[in-house]
């Protein structure tokens, strides 16, 4: 397998594209014959539930291609939704049902909740060995410390994806750009794991743009549309681009993309788009994720690897 040097290599019309779609397919072979192994030896397939709370249609279509995803792969899924003017102790309420079934390996109550509910102490009341997103207090210590344990799963997946694609991160500089519990915070720290020198920036550091051109390895995940542009990437980059923003202004777009994609908008009437502008990632990055189909189709599958893994774990079946 080819390596990416992110020093070596300059701007190039012949940037390599990481492709998430590949890479998910490979994780998903992986994952069915663990399935059958949990079958045979443990008497029932792997369980997930789902909570979902209100209907927020991006939460909805996410958990429906998680269902459909788990049912692929044989995986048992339950998803229990309720209103979203449910209290924080009802929800707890269904956590703990939830901890106490022994047929559900792994819980994930979708986020965001709403404003009204205390998150953190419906995350924490989630049974560490089922906490299949990697967000109990518990599983977190577990990955500072580089202690196996559920980790988060888009940046499990980003990881994967630059294994995957022969992407060096040893002794390479990594530049994180956003702080997040579900994606800053630990895609640091697993870059650490991987010897790479990493350097987190948010929105607060002074002169962001010269912080990410010292970047060999570009993850952004801002949560701003194509916020980072040239300004921000070094030629010759690997830049993985973690964002999925709706655009659906004309004026935006146009500030946005190429006339092609333009063409595209307007006859959908919107466009997704990453936290990278995507004409000057593809031109000056020597690897980069589009978007969509990049880091996107990883998170699902790391969703589902995670559920293996509790399962395994629980079971005793490796």
């Amino acid at each position: 397998m080819r390596i990416v040097s992110p020093i070596s290599a300059g701007p190039s019309s012949q940037a390599k594209i990481l492709d998430g779609k590949t890479v998910r397919d490979q994780i998903k072979s992986e994952i069915r014959p663990r399935v059958e192994r949990l079958r045979s030896h443990a008497g029932r397939a792997p369980g997930l539930a789902v909570v979902l709370v209100g209907n927020d249609p991006a939460s909805e279509s996410y958990v429906r291609s998680k269902t459909l995803t788990a049912a692929e792969l044989g995986i048992h899924s339950e998803q229990i939704t309720r209103p979203a003017e449910i209290t924080t102790e009802a929800l707890l309420a269904i956590v703990q049902e939830l901890n106490g079934r022994e047929e559900i390996d792994a819980i994930l109550v979708q986020l965001p909740l709403p404003a009204h509910i205390d998150t953190q102490r419906v995350l924490g009341a989630v049974l560490p060995e089922k906490d299949v997103d990697g967000f109990h207090p518990f599983n977190v210590g577990l990955l500072t410390m580089g202690r196996p344990g559920l980790k988060p799963c888009t940046p499990a997946g980003v990881i994967r994806m630059l294994k995957h694609y022969g992407i060096a991160m040893a002794g390479k500089h990594a530049v994180v750009a956003g702080r997040s519990d579900i994606v800053g915070k630990p895609m640091s720290l697993l870059l650490l794991q991987e010897n790479a020198t990493v350097t987190i920036c948010h929105s607060k550091t002074p002169d962001l743009a010269a912080v990410c051109r010292t970047a060999d390895i570009l993850v952004a995940a801002i949560g701003r549309p194509a916020l980072l542009n040239a300004n921000h990437i070094r030629p010759g980059a690997v830049v993985v681009d973690v964002g999925v923003n709706r655009i659906d202004s004309r004026t935006e777009a146009e500030r946005i993309f190429s006339p092609e994609r333009l063409a595209v908008f307007d006859k959908n009437g919107s466009l997704l788009v990453g936290d990278v502008n995507p004409v000057d990632m593809a031109r000056l990055a020597s690897a980069y994720t589009p978007v969509p189909g990049g880091v996107g189709p990883l998170t699902i599958a790391m969703l589902m690897s995670n559920t293996i893994e509790a399962a395994e774990r629980r079971t005793g079946v490796a």
